[in-house]
């Protein structure tokens, strides 16, 4: 007998590492999500980066530059759609590679801009990517691994976001004092590279390819729509007010530690900066990975419960710290929790919708929520101008606390479930009882 991933399924207790038995090609399909997921975030972050540079040198402020951050997250969700429904259409593996690109060239171009008007534009097109690139790369996983281990394997390609978010944080390091924050953004163009490797090297999923029916675009959406619209509506919110929360703290995060103590930031210097957000990436590193082995052992729902209510506790503590090194060790713990929830988001969108639609369902609630997140750096942004950054970041506490509430009242369970393909596969929302 086979599961969804096409792997021979062992019984209960024989298989305890999620590794072993691993065929080529899942570890190939893993591969390229994980390399994919890392760029993109290294693409996206190198921005928050250098906001501080880019607003000088354009004589802004800091209000437009938040609000550019949430013209990237808004066009995101378009890049979701678009994405999503050529991966149902034409195969995953095609669009990824397709996003990579889309994000790569809209980096590099970021790096050639004169205003923050031609900045805009560019950073539409690195978001349009960036929102592809998610809902393909986890629908191609949550299709090739078995379902027993599919919140671990997720929640491994994940911490893909902490390598990106390093990586990013490490380029500025390397480059800005001496090449200046342009070249930067030139780095961006190398994921390129990736792309060709991935439509060369990976296969496309089995999964897809024996489903048959490919939707156009207008069924794919009645089909979302239709077949559990209360769900699609959970989802969104609850997504939208977690990553509320993660783009209001961790944009403006690089900016606060660099700002001066007069303007309600810590003064810190590049290196110093630098070094706190590699170190912080580590704890994010371990959240996306701790996630996925809770979500398999307590389920998903009591998963995302957990690390929001955590992250709530955990911000306007962070800013109180005084201590430099205190401040390290707890940002570390701040991120764990503060991040790790993102790998609950593929396993949880890949059992709740069927495979005709799970790319564009996956694509399109994932990013449809990060843009309306996108209101989340821009009112940071006007509320640091303000108030200072650091009595703005501790107002996005309350938005992981929301994202815990919609999770406890109206998230299902789907531990455990099988992929299938069909309308049937789409679970209904029970009532909190049931759940």
């Amino acid at each position: 007998m086979r599961d969804d991933s096409g792997a021979m399924a062992t019984s209960a207790g024989v298989e305890k590492r999620w590794y072993r038995g691993a065929t080529k090609n899942q570890w190939r399909t893993f591969s390229a999500a994980y390399l994919g997921w890392m760029l993109d975030i290294m693409d996206l972050m190198i921005f928050s980066m250098v906001i501080g540079h880019i607003v000088t040198e354009f004589g802004s402020d800091r209000g437009t530059a938040g609000a550019i951050a949430s013209f990237t997250l808004v066009a995101s969700a378009f890049g979701g759609l678009v994405f999503g429904l050529i991966a149902d259409r034409i195969g995953r593996t095609k669009a990824m590679v397709a996003s990579i690109l889309c994000y790569s060239v809209g980096t590099f171009l970021c790096g050639l801009t004169t205003d923050m008007g031609m900045l805009l534009v560019a950073r539409i097109v690195v978001g349009l990517g960036v929102g592809g690139e998610w809902g393909a790369g986890t629908a191609l996983v949550t299709e090739t691994w078995p379902a027993r281990h599919r919140g671990k394997v997720v929640a491994w390609v994940q911490s893909a976001f902490a390598t990106g978010y390093a990586l990013a944080a490490l380029i500025t390091l390397l480059v800005v004092p001496t090449l200046g924050w342009r070249w930067a953004f030139f780095a961006g163009i190398l994921p390129a590279i990736v792309a060709f490797w991935i439509r060369r090297a990976t296969r496309e999923s089995e999964m897809w390819l024996e489903a048959g029916e490919r939707l156009s675009a207008k069924q794919s959406i009645k089909q979302l729509f239709s077949a559990n619209p209360k769900a699609v509506v959970v989802c969104i919110g609850f997504t939208a007010l977690a990553m509320c929360g993660y783009w209001g703290l961790f944009t403006w995060i690089p900016n606060y530690l660099g700002s001066p103590v007069d303007e309600g930031g810590r003064g810190m210097g590049i290196l110093s900066s630098t070094t706190w957000i590699i170190v912080m990436q580590v704890g994010a590193a371990a959240g996306f990975i701790s996630f996925g082995y809770v979500a398999d052992r307590i389920g998903r729902r009591w998963a995302f419960i957990l690390y929001f209510t955590a992250a709530a506790l955990c911000v306007p503590v962070f800013i109180l710290i005084e201590n430099e090194v205190l401040m390290l060790v707890f940002g570390a713990v701040m991120s764990l929790f503060g991040t790790g929830f993102y790998s609950g988001f593929g396993p949880t969108l890949a059992e709740l919708f069927p495979t005709e639609i799970r790319a564009f369902a996956q694509g399109f609630i994932y990013n449809t929520g990060r843009a309306a997140s996108a209101l989340a750096p821009m009112l940071v942004g006007v509320m640091a101008t303000n108030l200072g950054v650091g009595m703005a970041l501790t107002g996005t506490a309350g938005f992981y606390l929301l994202a815990a509430i919609v999770v406890l009242l109206f998230l299902p369970e789907t531990k455990g479930q099988e992929l299938t393909t069909g309308t049937g596969a789409a679970a209904r929302v029970p009532r909190s009882s049931e759940a």
